[in-house]
Parts: structure tokens; sequence; C-alpha cells
């Protein structure tokens, strides 16, 4: 029976995906952003995991873990709480895994005094789930050998540690070298890591991206403990050989250097970035970590000579945000994260909660100087029928500044009717859809966004072995997005409500939890091709 309930999970996974006809991508682990790609509106899972209570079907749902020693009674209410002295603590399961990188998660050490319905104990059950490294993890005590004593018993089963964490193919519509739109190119890329090296924990991974002219590589280490201390560590490098798309419609346009002057649907603005960023980071609690991050980049960017563009119903140069020819991005970053959902993949209840504070100071030798503030908010539900699932999600940011452009907030990373920027690659010359006829068909990219969506998950399969789960979601949002200048001049032709950039967003599709990683297949993308009012005046 089991094996024929698998077949049924991929059958109807593969199904799914010869549907869908696009795989976009993984959220990002939990560590300080280190690719480059600006906003994200997803959340991160701490790393890609299987579900928690496997060997059964529908073991993947959060299950109550008892840790009170066998035979004993559990308290009434209106007693004290329960504690132990732990006298060691004995892992099980653990056979790649070194029992230093599973000590590292648990907030207790031998000698140490635990009450057994401590919220701490369940949230670092998570924790080791959310690590990757295990498909399941069980707690147990088991009596000591003095009165009050226990043996703290941790039985994990070990998971495939070598995974897929993104995996993008779509279409978009870009522009050519000398501005003209073209309908659709493809676009594509993967990332791959494996997060448990030599059992020690560490991820060492790599990704790419690719599309028309545009070429994006990475690299990235992390260590959860280093050199055995509470610190974590993390160091990436990367590189972009890319274009961006300037401009909203009849472009006035001179490359430069002798070219003619010439009328064309964008400007185009070559670009190549090359750098990497260090990460320091720790615990503070259970369910939250602090990161400290340096970032140097060398950017190297080719602009017309000049271009101006109708925005509104006036003609106005376009501001590229870049300095021509060689300059140095470095920032400083500070974040901090708190999670306590009961799943990375598909979580049914929890939080997750992520601050950043970014800033790109001259005496740090930054050719840029702007500072960058981002908070996210969601909350997940377990409704109280069939196990559906309801997340809200608030997500606000702004930048003052002088922000280059692929540091600003983009429409593309808050409509799911776009294709959302991949490693810093943006694929895509269109502006928001713009359904409500507002200014936001103006701005492509900006310095203040807000946005407010809810989703909601049904539960298709759960399963055991290389599929875990199948979540049905649809979702639906809003967003504002702006330029500092329009706070001050708004796009011509625009008044009354159309001057609030506000677009709407929507979403529908499922997502798998699967042996090799978490996957989305929607269908915005594809319902983003759809001709649109633009709303432009």
């Amino acid at each position: 029976m089991d094996a024929l309930q698998e077949r049924w999970g991929l059958a109807l996974a593969a199904g799914l995906a010869l549907a869908s006809g696009a795989v976009p991508a993984l959220a990002q682990p939990v560590a300080p952003p280190t690719w480059g790609t600006g906003a994200s509106t997803e959340v991160p899972p701490t790393a890609p995991t299987a579900p928690s209570g496997a060997g059964e079907e529908g073991g993947f749902e959060p299950t109550s873990t008892s840790v009170r020693p066998s035979g004993e009674p559990r308290a009434e209410p209106a007693t004290a709480a329960v504690r132990y002295v732990i006298e060691r603590i004995e892992l099980r399961g653990n056979t790649r895994t070194k029992a230093r990188v599973i000590l590292r998660y648990l907030p207790f050490a031998k000698g140490d005094v635990i009450n057994v319905d401590e919220p701490t104990i369940e949230l670092s059950r998570f924790r080791l789930l959310g690590t990757g490294f295990f498909r399941d993890v069980q707690y147990s005590l088991r009596k000591g050998s003095s009165r009050g004593s226990v043996v703290f018993v941790v039985d994990v089963q070990e998971r495939n540690t070598v995974v897929v964490n993104g995996v993008w193919m779509g279409l978009s519509a870009d522009v050519d070298a000398r501005g003209h739109a073209r309908p659709l190119t493809a676009y594509g890329g993967v990332e791959a890591a494996e997060t448990n090296l030599a059992g020690t924990g560490v991820t060492l991974g790599g990704a790419a991206g690719i599309a028309q002219d545009q070429l994006a590589l990475r690299l990235r280490y992390l260590d959860p403990a280093l050199l055995g201390t509470p610190w974590m560590t993390s160091f990436s490098l990367l590189h972009n050989s890319a274009r961006e798309f300037f401009g909203n419609g009849d472009v006035d346009y001179s490359g430069g250097a002798g070219n003619d002057e010439r009328l064309t649907d964008y400007a185009v603005v070559a670009y190549r970035r090359f750098g990497g960023a260090l990460g320091l980071g720790r615990d503070l609690s259970v369910a939250t970590q602090a990161w400290g991050q340096f970032r140097l980049e060398r950017v190297d960017a080719q602009l017309p000579a000049f271009a101006s563009h109708l925005r509104g119903d006036r003609r106005e140069p376009v501001e590229f945000d870049v300095l021509r020819g060689p300059s140095t991005l470095a920032t400083l970053r500070l974040h901090l994260i708190h999670d306590t959902r009961d799943h990375p993949w598909l979580p049914t209840r929890g939080w997750y909660v992520s601050s950043a504070v970014e800033l790109a100071p001259e005496w740090l030798g930054s050719d840029y100087s702007y500072q960058r503030v981002d908070l996210g908010v969601s909350r997940w539900w377990t409704l109280p029928w069939r196990a559906h699932v309801l997340r809200l999600e608030l997500l606000g940011g702004a930048i003052a500044g002088d922000a280059p452009f692929f540091e600003q907030y983009y429409a593309a990373d808050f409509s799911d009717f776009l294709p959302t920027r991949v490693l810093g690659l943006n694929f895509d010359r269109r502006a928001s859809p713009n359904f409500l006829g507002t200014a936001i068909a103006e701005t492509r990219m900006g310095h203040y966004v807000g946005k407010l969506a809810a989703e909601y998950r049904i539960p298709l399969y759960r399963g055991h072995r290389s599929v875990f789960g199948i979540d049905l979601f649809g979702s639906a949002g809003a967003y504002v997005l702006a330029r500092a200048g329009d706070l001050e001049v708004a796009p011509g032709g625009y008044s009354g409500f159309s001057l609030v950039p506000v677009d709407l967003t929507a979403n529908l599709g499922v997502r798998m939890d699967t042996s090799a990683g978490g996957f989305v297949f929607a269908l915005s993308n594809v319902i983003g091709f759809v001709p649109m009012r633009s709303g432009r005046p």
C-alpha cells in the first residue's frame, strides 16, 4: 500500500510539473544574504529538509513529543512544573553526522535542570529538523541512575544532504542589444549544495543563472560552529555579467562614441559585478539568530551617453543609478532572524521575522553611500478543518541615499506575474501589470516598498520516501513601490488615487517537499503574459 501511495505521489508531481511548465526557485537558507539578489519576498527555510514524523503516512505533520520518563505520570495543570537533572545526553541514529553538530542545537547540556514543558525543547527539535540533516527527530527521557535524574535521548533519522536548493526555469520579455523589445526569451538556473560536509554541519554550495547575454555564478560556504565555538561564519563569492533595461517607452537614446541618436524602446546598461561577502553570526536563543556581514564588490558599467523617456505625460532623463566605468561597493549589514516555524518548507504554525539594516558609508571605501532597512513578518496558522493552513505576510523596506540600481526594490520581487530576479539577474523589461491603473506603471525599481499578502494551503499528499508532501496553494495581496523622487514630483498625468503606486498580485500552484529539496510549480508567470491594461496616461 505504501508503494502504491508513493507512486501516486510521484505521478501527481510529474503531472503538475508538465502542466505548469516552470519550476521557480527555492528559498535561500537562513544565513546572511550573500547572493546579491536584492529584496526577496519568499521566506527562506533554515535548510531544505525532509518532514518530521517519518515512517507513517501523514507523519509529515508536526508531532507532540513527550519527554517524560516512561511510567512517569503527567503532572496536573495546578501542580508545579516537573523538572529533572540531565545525567547525560544519548544520541541515536547519527551514523554520518558528528555528535557535536547535534549537541550544538540543544539548549541544554549534561548537569542542567530542565522543565519538560519548556517550549524551547520543542523549538530545538524544529531547529534540528531545519538543518536539513535529518528526516526525523524525536526526543524521549529514560530514568537515570539516581532519583530526579534522567537520560535525555535524541533519536534522528538521517537523510540525503546533497540537495537542490533552487531550480529556476521560465519565460521573460526582454530587449536586444539596441534596446528593441523582444516578445519571449527563456531563462534558467540551478543552486545545489552539500549541507553536511563529512558530517561536520558545514555547507558548501554553488549556483548559476543564465539568460540571453546574462550570466551569474555563486559559491558559498557556511560553518555553523567556527572552530568549535558558538559562532557561525559564512563566505561567498559572486560574479555577474548582466544587462539592465531602463525607460518606460519612446526612449531617446545615444550610445556615445559617435553613435547617432535614435528612438528605441529601452536604454540598455551592460555591467559586471565581482566580489564577495564575509559573515559572522551567533544564536541569541533557540529561535533567534544575529548576523553581521561585510560585503565588497567591484562594479563596471557601460552607460549610454544620454537617454530620456516618457514618464507619465512628461519627458524626463533616465536615471541609471550607477556610476560609469569601474566603481566599488562596500557595505556593512546587521541581520536578525526569529524563526519558530514547525517545518522549513511546508510550515503549519509559527512565526518567521526578519529585520536587517545595511550601511554603505564612504569611509568604508564605497563609491555608493546609502542606508537600507528591511522588515519581513510571516505568521502561519493551522485551521480547524482538514489541516488547511493560512499564512499572513507583511513586508516593508526603505532606502536612503545613492544605492545602485541592483540594490533597489524591483517590481519583479513583489509581483507574482513577473519573473523574479535570480542571483541578481533581472530577466524582464516589463513594469507591474497595474490592475488598478495607478502610477506604479512608471516604476520598475524603487526606494520604498510595502506588501501585504495572504496564502491558503490545502494538503494533497503525504508520504515518507522521495516525495514527503504536496500542497495546493493560492495567494493574493497588494504592494506599493515608489522612487524617492516621486515623493517630491509625481509622474505627470496622474491624479487622485492613481497617484498611489499600488498594484495587486496573486498566485496559484503547488508546493512540494522532496528528498531533493522543496519546489514550487505555479501559474502566475504564464498568466503575466496575458495583455493587460497598463493604465498609463
